[in-house]
């Protein structure tokens, strides 16, 4: 990271490893503190009056949710991996991450996807620190002021946290197995076991075939079907209607 201060290395592992560095090219996007911070119920009009909930009612029209609930969890599952991504990513390329203080990082709400986000000053922090970083720093107060204001479960959003940090370890295994670079994927893997082990996440993955035990509930949209680590064999409701998988 000393030698790459702008990140730039993490753009090779792909779109959700990106992370731009220094001022957004407009004034306008607020620091997630102050997304996480707001709860300004009449959001239609202005972006920035509650970015969240902007954000949860972009998706459900882009997508044509039946329920904002469940455009909740996918914005939410997408913002998540994004946070995953840079962090694991920079621990695995760098052995440090970013320090992603939610008042350096700034995030268009109104941009598309994946989730554009901005550091304002590059702080390495020893790769230890990537639980404190991504699940208190974000996952805790995201969920927080997701569940004030929309009926959510915390179930689904540490479901959520547990796919797409899961999702970011394919990734890096893919890249590094094309690039010859066996290490970053073994850097990956050990982070993501701790991380795992948290009781957060612990459980939230079946031990055997990494696939989760809660529905992010995209089947619920329009053609949706069920995602590669469902915990259904079935989208529910049809013919043959199976319990979640344990």
């Amino acid at each position: 990271m000393d030698h790459d201060p702008g990140l730039g290395a993490l753009s090779s592992l792909g779109g959700f490893f990106v992370l731009r560095t220094g001022r957004p090219p407009h004034d306008g996007p607020p620091t997630l503190a102050e997304a996480y911070a707001a709860r300004d119920a009449d959001v239609e009009p202005e972006v920035y009056a509650n970015p969240v909930i902007f954000r949860v009612r972009k998706v459900a029209r882009s997508l044509r949710a039946p329920e904002l609930r469940v455009a909740a969890s996918i914005a939410h599952l997408g913002f998540t991996a994004r946070l995953w991504s840079v962090a694991l990513g920079s621990a695995a390329l760098y052995g440090r991450v970013p320090d992603l203080d939610p008042r350096l990082l700034r995030w268009d709400a109104d941009a598309s996807a994946p989730d554009e986000l901005w550091l304002a000053e590059v702080r390495g922090l020893p790769a230890e620190r990537i639980g404190e970083v991504v699940r208190e720093g974000h996952l805790v107060p995201l969920a927080a002021a997701l569940r004030a204001q929309l009926p959510l479960s915390e179930r689904l959003l540490w479901g959520n946290a547990a796919s797409a940090l899961m999702g970011a370890v394919r990734q890096i295994d893919r890249w590094a197995a094309v690039n010859g670079r066996t290490e970053v994927a073994s850097r990956a893997r050990a982070c993501a076991a701790e991380l795992f082990a948290h009781p957060t996440l612990a459980g939230t993955l079946d031990p055997a075939t990494r696939r989760r035990r809660s529905c992010c509930l995209y089947y619920r949209l329009p053609g949706g079907g069920l995602c590669g680590d469902c915990c259904f064999d079935r989208p529910p409701g049809t013919d043959a209607r199976p319990g979640p998988r344990s």
